[in-house]
């Protein structure tokens, strides 16, 4: 109800288009991971891991990136995006 809401008001303060059309996003987003730190991301994980550690981990690699000062602030999500964006599944069984 309070999107039909919001749909019809919408539509009385800026017509018919708007109402329809929706909004633009009013974030915008830096992309932080460029190729140069794809590479060394990659590259790090193709590595040795840390002693103590059977295999990396997202965490782990998005640590170490900061750590070696690759990227100033990084998420193991976007250490998982850029990892499978590149394809790098060290783990998987079909890796060969």
């Amino acid at each position: 109800m309070r999107k039909v809401d919001r749909v019809k008001k919408r539509f009385v303060e800026e017509g018919l288009d708007a109402a329809l059309g929706g909004r633009q996003s009013q974030r915008s987003y830096v992309c932080k991971a460029d190729g140069e730190f794809e590479a060394h991301l990659v590259a790090l994980s193709c590595g040795e891991p840390p002693q103590g550690f059977a295999r990396w981990s997202l965490r782990l690699l998005a640590d170490r990136a900061v750590e070696l000062e690759y990227i100033d602030s990084v998420s193991y999500e976007t250490v998982r995006r850029v990892l499978k964006k590149t394809k790098s599944n060290r783990g998987g069984s079909l890796a060969g």
